[in-house]
């Protein structure tokens, strides 16, 4: 697994910073007065996201290889209720999480991907867990990028390719 598994390990990571990067861009340019704005009542804000997905992040990585994903202090369901935390708190959750991601993922090794992991009981291959927190976050994140662009309204600052700027970016990315 040496050399796969290494490249797996570093591209994942790679990936998980961008997304990382993309939701940093995205509560940046989100007022305080919207991050616990829910677009109806069966939607979350911003704030509850950012809450949920920090929960989840913290669970899932702390003692990764050595003790269920779903920690027995984790309350996921209050993860989805309304705390009106200032900015300050949304944004230490959001490290927090990211913190606790990086840091366990940093730490492995190819060799650990051969490993296999809990998750609410059910046994997953390192690589497995590792391929659905990728996709958890994102889809989240996604989520939170979508709201921030939607109260940013004719301020958002795009975080990729602007609107009608793709052939502008592609011929750059040939002449550069």
């Amino acid at each position: 697994m040496g050399e796969i598994g290494s490249a797996f390990l570093t591209e994942t990571l790679r990936w998980l910073r961008y997304e990382k990067s993309l939701g940093d861009g995205a509560l940046a340019q989100v007022a305080d007065e919207v991050l616990h704005l829910q677009p109806s009542r069966e939607s979350n804000s911003i704030a509850l996201i950012v809450k949920h997905l920090s929960g989840n992040m913290v669970s899932r990585w702390t003692d990764f290889l050595s003790s269920d994903g779903e920690k027995p202090d984790r309350k996921r369901d209050q993860e989805f209720i309304e705390d009106e935390a200032e900015r300050a708190q949304v944004l230490e959750r959001w490290e927090r999480g990211w913190a606790a991601t990086l840091g366990a993922l940093e730490a492995l090794t190819p060799g650990d991907l051969q490993k296999t992991v809990t998750i609410r009981g059910e046994p997953h291959s390192v690589m497995s867990a590792i391929q659905r927190q990728v996709t958890h976050v994102s889809y989240h994140v996604g989520q939170i990028v979508y709201l921030a662009k939607m109260f940013a309204g004719e301020g958002w600052a795009s975080l990729s390719i602007p609107r009608g700027q793709s052939e502008a970016y592609l011929e750059n990315l040939s002449s550069g």
